[in-house]
């Protein structure tokens, strides 16, 4: 179990916060964290506000484990933005001083039993005020009970739609990714107008591929889509080629694959290798380097919709998301000396959604959930969130697009 508790604060949530203070908890395109990090008039004024107590947030990311690729750089991201933070001074609280911010940090080694432990640790121990992560949908459910009835706000960094939903049943979670029910209706779109209509499914057998099955099946008739071969596979599993094997033989037109590396990257190498001449499909759970390390030249020409990081160079300039993804992706290379992940962004949303929160509500968790709730027009790095009480993932479909890999590369879908 590891664990970081840095006092830093970070120019980049400070200059979050006084650009947010004018009513609402909104931020424009032009005032979130990430487009003004590094602005030095706004961390000169935060220096000459009087300093008060330290507010902490949890962290629970999958940074061990079969989905490290995922927690890793979620963890990274969090660690360079609490230093950003911290260097500005802190965040501007409801008491109108300056407030450090304390990440505490636990690894859940990709483990649910692990995730309740360290979420109970969180709660009773730290006394945080609210928690962001974890990474996957199976670590994410598996605490979403304990901060419920704890009152604890959790802004999670996984897909399923069932972690938001219903939203009745979940008044204490939100999530930044884009929920699986999103990226399939965009998948399933794309399948239509290329003219698919026979698609074999091969997903992870956890909760995030089983989410995605189910949004399959609830939503593959109304594209005019025949389900003709249902297959699934192990998140460890090294080898799928008997499941390919039988999508050969199914009459399919195309493969919907629906899991994250290194299983995806595995999966995406058998079929290669196997010689199977269908076009390979996969879900925003791809969006890394290490898909494509692990995947070699098998990643090529595979198609998948997710966040417009990947390819944030090639976006017009009109784009409003554009100047959060750069600066992202150039202060993530400039710290770690490699690109950002879409991973990595989730968390960025997730700790700058808490903190543009804990600047109208301090460290009370009432009062965090609340004004998570009334967030709009956040220009983050998965999409533009729009929160409210009957939506606590924000996004639509401005947060999603076709993507490729060509020579190891991504790019947009021409």
């Amino acid at each position: 179990m590891t664990q970081f508790r840095t006092l830093a604060v970070s120019a980049a949530v400070a200059a979050l916060v006084l650009a947010a203070c004018g009513g609402g908890t909104t931020a424009t395109p032009t005032a979130t964290a990430a487009t003004q990090a590094t602005t030095a008039p706004q961390a000169t004024a935060a220096a000459t506000v009087a300093v008060g107590a330290v507010y902490k947030v949890g962290a629970i990311f999958d940074a061990t484990g079969p989905a490290s690729s995922l927690g890793v750089p979620e963890r990274d991201t969090v660690k360079m933005l609490e230093t950003q933070v911290n260097a500005a001074g802190g965040i501007k609280g409801p008491d109108g001083l300056m407030h450090k911010i304390e990440v505490v940090f636990y690894d859940n080694q990709s483990q649910e039993s692990q995730s309740v432990l360290v979420a109970k640790r969180l709660i009773e121990e730290d006394k945080v005020p609210v928690i962001i992560g974890p990474s996957q949908s199976g670590t994410t459910l598996a605490i979403v009970d304990t901060t419920q009835a704890a009152k604890i706000p959790l802004i999670s960094a996984a897909a399923s739609f069932k972690i938001v939903e219903p939203v009745a049943d979940r008044k204490w979670v939100f999530k930044t990714p884009q929920s699986d029910s999103l990226i399939m209706e965009n998948a399933l779109a794309y399948h239509k107008k290329v003219g698919h209509t026979k698609l074999a499914w091969l997903s992870v057998n956890n909760a995030f591929g089983d989410s995605g099955r189910s949004e399959l099946q609830r939503l593959a008739p109304k594209y005019g889509i025949t389900i003709v071969a249902d297959e699934r596979f192990g998140a460890t599993d090294t080898n799928m080629t008997a499941q390919l094997t039988k999508i050969r033989s199914s009459g399919a037109d195309c493969l919907q694959i629906w899991a994250t590396p290194p299983a995806a990257s595995t999966v995406t190498k058998n079929v290669a290798d196997l010689g199977l001449k269908l076009p390979v499909y996969h879900s925003h759970g791809i969006g890394n380097q290490d898909f494509i390390d692990l995947a070699g030249a098998s990643a090529n020409s595979i198609i998948a919709p997710m966040g417009k990081l990947l390819v944030a160079a090639s976006l017009p300039d009109s784009d409003p998301q554009k100047k959060t993804l750069t600066t992202y992706t150039e202060q993530y290379q400039k710290a770690y000396g490699k690109g950002p992940t879409t991973f990595g962004g989730h968390a960025w949303d997730a700790f700058n959604i808490a903190l543009l929160a804990m600047q109208k509500a301090g460290n009370d968790p009432a009062k965090i959930r609340d004004e998570i709730e009334k967030i709009k027009n956040f220009v983050g790095i998965t999409g533009v969130f729009d929160f409210s009480d009957k939506d606590h993932n924000g996004l639509d479909n401005r947060a999603v697009t076709m993507v490729t890999i060509d020579g190891g590369k991504w790019k947009n879908v021409p």
